[in-house]
This record gives C-alpha cells, sequence and structure tokens, in this order.
C-alpha cells in the first residue's frame, strides 16, 4: 500500500487483506504464494512491506521450485532476506519435503518402484548433487534398512559394490534395490548409471543378493530399470 507517495509495512493494509489474517479467515488455499512466503518472512525491508520482498524474491529465484534449491548464502544476498529469514525459509522447506515424503520405515513391504519413488522424490529433487541409495530386503521384500552409499558432486556420484554389498552381508540382505537423483532434473539414465547397474547385478549374483531394482529420479518423474526390463536374469516378484 503507498500512502502519499510512499510504502507503507503489513501493518497499515485493512486486516483483510494481511496475509496472516487472511490465512485465518480463509485458509492458506486462499493466499498468493507471495503472501505465503510473507507470513514465513513477517518483516520486509525499509520502504517494501514483506509481501514486497516476497515478490521480488519468488522473481529472482524463479519461483517456488526455484526457491527450493537455493542456499542458505543465496538467499541471504537478497535484500531484506537475512540469515535468520533464510533460515526460517529453509526450515519451512524441508518441514514440507519430509510431509511429502511417503513413510518407509522398517517391516514395509515394497510392491512396485512407485513406493520408493513416493518416499524419496520430495528429499531428492532439488538437490544439487547426486546421492546413491540403498534399500536393503528381505526374502518377502520387506525393508530392513535404508542407508546413503555415498553423495557426489554435480553430475558424479563415485560408488563401488563393496560398499553396497557390505551393508546388505552385515545385514543378512535377501535382495536390495539402488537409488540415485540426477540433479539436472532428467531421470534418463547415462552409460554410467547403466555400467554401475551391470557391475551391481554381476556383484549380486555372486554373494547371492539380488539386485531388484535400480531407481534413477528427476524433477516429478523417475527411471526403472527392472519396469523397462534392463536387469538381464533378474526377477521382479
Amino acid at each position: 500500500m503507498t500512502v502519499n507517495g510512499h510504502r507503507r509495512g503489513i501493518t497499515y493494509w485493512p486486516e483483510t487483506e494481511r496475509p496472516r489474517e487472511r490465512l485465518l479467515a480463509k485458509g492458506p488455499q486462499a493466499l498468493t504464494e507471495a503472501q505465503l512466503l510473507a507470513i514465513l518472512l513477517r518483516t520486509g525491508r525499509r520502504d517494501s512491506s514483506a509481501v514486497q520482498v516476497a515478490m521480488e524474491l519468488l522473481h529472482r529465484v524463479g519461483g517456488v521450485g526455484g526457491l527450493a534449491k537455493c542456499g542458505i548464502e543465496e538467499l541471504c544476498h537478497i535484500p531484506g532476506v537475512g540469515p535468520a529469514k533464510a533460515a526460517q525459509l529453509k526450515a519451512a522447506i524441508e518441514l514440507g519435503r519430509r510431509t511429502l515424503a511417503e513413510p518407509l520405515s522398517t517391516g514395509t513391504r515394497i510392491t512396485c518402484s512407485q513406493d520408493l519413488f513416493k518416499h524419496f522424490h520430495p528429499t531428492l529433487r532439488d538437490l544439487k548433487h547426486e546421492v546413491f541409495k540403498v534399500v536393503l530386503l528381505d526374502a518377502k521384500h520387506t525393508i530392513l534398512k535404508e542407508a546413503t552409499v555415498s553423495e557426489g558432486s554435480l553430475t558424479l556420484s563415485i560408488v563401488h559394490p563393496r560398499e553396497v554389498f557390505a551393508l546388505a552381508v552385515r545385514e543378512s540382505a535377501a535382495s536390495v534395490i539402488v537409488l540415485h537423483n540426477h540433479p539436472s532434473g532428467d531421470p534418463t539414465p547415462s552409460p554410467e548409471d547403466r555400467q554401475l547397474t551391470d557391475r551391481l547385478v554381476a556383484a549380486g549374483r555372486v554373494l547371492g543378493i539380488r539386485v531388484l531394482d535400480h531407481l534413477v529420479m528427476g524433477d516429478g518423474k523417475y527411471v526403472s530399470f527392472a519396469d523397462q526390463g534392463w536387469l538381464t536374469g533378474q526377477g521382479n516378484d
């Protein structure tokens, strides 16, 4: 709101237009992304309300999706967003990710690749580096344990079969499912992904531990080696 040529803060707005009051009266679905963000920011900066700062922030990072990918330092470079506000934003985003991730606890039976995608996608989709994980299963395909095997650079995650199967042997797993993310958002397996999968399958045969699937996750989509029939000699039961 502008009065006599000067911008006024949210406290000068009509109560029905203030983000917090509007949320309480009509629910969060009635607010724009900038208004929701303004509630987290709480205050703006000189001559700019929290909503105006939120609109500028969203414009500069490319929307809510871009906000999720920003680091603390990058957020702090935006006028009106210091370390405290940046920490609040990142905490809210992380809570949202954890809320979206479906429970995948010990004893859960894996019935299809979609089960794993629903659980891991919210936490992996916005990472700027590759993370390689393994899910250890018993003979009935119920989860014994999940673990991160390695974390790589923007384009490469170095994984050795011994790191995967050392965990599997330790937990007496009958089979494993491996997965990793592509920071580019495109889940198309690379030649390196295919080579690694072949090495894992071969090592698993020697140890008597089956590799049931390898999932490559992108932004909102994934590729399952098992679903595509790319795991030579591996059953999907």
